[in-house]
């Protein structure tokens, strides 16, 4: 009864670093308010996907079993919104921040990974592949939660800091429309692969 950690660092950090609709809400926020600026906005980030961790260790696998349609609900009003926040990177420009315009904080992080469809999956992914049967729920949870604290600890802030450091390169330039058109792209593709091609992972 027991948690395969080793595993599932391994599979946590092969979806916690690569593209999904938190990282590409950090990489702009990163590059249209600077990294120092987005820190409150990253530290919300990664406590809010505590919010769905715990929920999911503590059974509300069960409430899906008994009720899928409300999963479903949550499913495409989840991913309706990641489309909206990427249609508001492709219209972001890079430009210096407007003083008026400040930089998204704390609570706005939070809501990110709760309204993400690919944090989901990985959970749920997460408790059924890499949990032995039997294991207590506290235990579980507990695991799960250290272990993704741990490399969102580490790895968020460096999709900040890369778009603080891309604004610095390409802001002002002919590439800069395109880049954010492209990580646009990049955010939703990730939300149509967990919604009708992604398996487990």
């Amino acid at each position: 009864m027991s948690v395969a950690v080793t595993s599932f660092l391994v599979f946590g950090a092969s979806q916690v670093g690569t593209p999904g609709p938190a990282n590409m809400a950090l990489l702009a926020t990163g590059a249209r308010f600077g990294f120092r600026a987005a820190l409150p906005f990253v530290a919300g980030v990664v406590i809010g996907k505590q919010f769905v961790i715990w929920p999911v260790g503590f059974g509300l696998m069960e409430l899906a079993d008994r009720a899928p349609y409300i999963f479903d609900i949550l499913k495409w009003v989840s991913a309706a919104y990641i489309c909206w926040l990427a249609w508001k990177v492709a219209q972001l420009r890079l430009g210096p921040a407007d003083a008026q315009v400040a930089a998204p904080g704390f609570l706005a992080g939070l809501i990110v990974h709760p309204l993400n469809p690919k944090a989901w999956a990985m959970i749920v992914a997460g408790f059924t592949n890499f949990v032995a049967a039997g294991t207590p729920a506290v235990q579980a949870t507990l695991t799960i939660s250290i272990c993704l604290l741990s490399l969102q600890l580490l790895l968020h802030p460096i999709w900040t800091l890369g778009g603080d450091r891309i604004a610095r390169t390409v802001a002002g330039t002919p590439a800069e429309p395109h880049l954010m058109r492209a990580l646009a792209a990049l955010t939703v593709a990730s939300v149509l692969f967990v919604l009708f091609g992604g398996d487990s992972t």
